[in-house]
């Protein structure tokens, strides 16, 4: 018996044998089958209908090291929570835990000649369960494989593949969450990919892009999540609202902080490191002194002082000068390749 379906039969077959409520859980409690006679206590109720557990019941859970027994075990009543004496039985498979089944018996119903009856049921679970982990963990190993390829170049064949694997469209659009998020496949670095839906919320990676450029996009939320990481002020957390952010994420390599603006590389090697921080905050706020000095917490005097020094240093009055936009992206560019390591 490996039928989901039967094995549904045979738990209410038991139910209603023994006069019990019956319900299998998976590992982590969550209701997989469960009978529909008679009345069940508030701890059940909660499981099947808001799929939670009381604290009180998985303290119980370790306190008895249920998923390391080998046999049924009574279990003892709680009445804070309205859990009544019930039968465990952990479900396994060979060495590894799978669940549980457990049934209601706090009038002391269920004798020792019947608990043969509730192993036969938790082995038939064990089955299903077993099944179902190998074609998960075979299912995860493709996906990973394809993903793997999708993230080295672009590869038609990889993307047909996973495409067919999930059971999407051949044309699906994907976008990547940066850090990541429940529904979608992980990545590596935090991250996961998701299938685009219209009007969901926007994207590190922008807006979406074919299966196939997977690594585009993966890049592209990774330098969203970096520019963010390092000060970049934007409408949204997305590659689509990098503005001029984009000219720094993108330079090349061979492009040098100084030869954009000498000045950021003397502030980063000066002694002392508030005027660099002052900088970035002073340009980043357009030179407003009176914001800059309640966001750097300092008096406007101690602001003016430092700036009168950053102007010596680099030839730039941060709040009128002429260099201001070179010196602000040369800094910008300077805490972004940092952040790169």
């Amino acid at each position: 018996m490996t039928d989901p379906s039967g094995l549904q039969a045979v738990v209410d077959a038991l139910a209603a044998d023994l006069g019990c409520p019956v319900l299998i859980e998976d590992a982590e409690h969550q209701p997989l089958w469960w009978s529909a006679q008679g009345s069940v206590d508030e701890v059940r109720m909660r499981t099947i209908l808001h799929r939670m557990v009381a604290p009180e019941a998985k303290a119980m859970v370790r306190r008895l090291q249920l998923t390391r027994a080998t046999h049924p075990v009574r279990t003892p009543e709680i009445a804070e929570i309205g859990m009544r004496e019930r039968w465990c039985v952990p479900i396994r498979s060979g060495g590894t835990h799978l669940g549980y089944l457990w049934v209601e018996d706090d009038h002391g119903q269920i004798g020792q000649d019947q608990l043969p009856r509730l192993q036969e049921c938790a082995d038939l679970a064990a089955d299903v369960l077993a099944r179902d982990r190998s074609t998960y963990e075979d299912l995860t190993r493709r996906r990973s494989a394809l993903i793997d390829r999708l993230l080295h170049d672009v590869d038609e064949e990889a993307a047909r593949e996973l495409a067919a694997l999930e059971h999407l469209a051949h044309d699906v659009t994907v976008v990547v969450r940066a850090p990541s998020l429940a529904g979608g496949w992980k990545l590596p670095g935090g991250m996961s990919v998701h299938v685009w839906r219209p009007r969901a919320a926007p994207a590190a990676s922008g807006r979406a892009l074919p299966l196939v450029e997977l690594r585009e996009a993966v890049r592209r939320a990774a330098c969203t999540r970096r520019a963010l990481a390092v000060g970049a002020r934007l409408e949204r957390p997305s590659w689509d609202a990098l503005g001029v952010w984009r000219l720094v994420v993108e330079a090349p390599e061979s492009l040098t902080v100084s030869e954009i603006h000498p000045g950021a590389e003397v502030l980063a090697s000066a002694p002392r490191t508030d005027l660099l921080a002052t900088a970035r905050v002073v340009l980043d706020l357009g030179g407003d002194v009176a914001t800059a000095a309640e966001a750097l917490r300092v008096h406007r005097t101690t602001l003016y002082y430092r700036l009168d020094r950053i102007q010596e240093l680099t030839g730039v009055d941060l709040r009128a000068g002429a260099g201001r936009t070179d010196l602000q992206l040369a800094l910008w560019l300077a805490a972004y390749r940092q952040a790169g390591g």
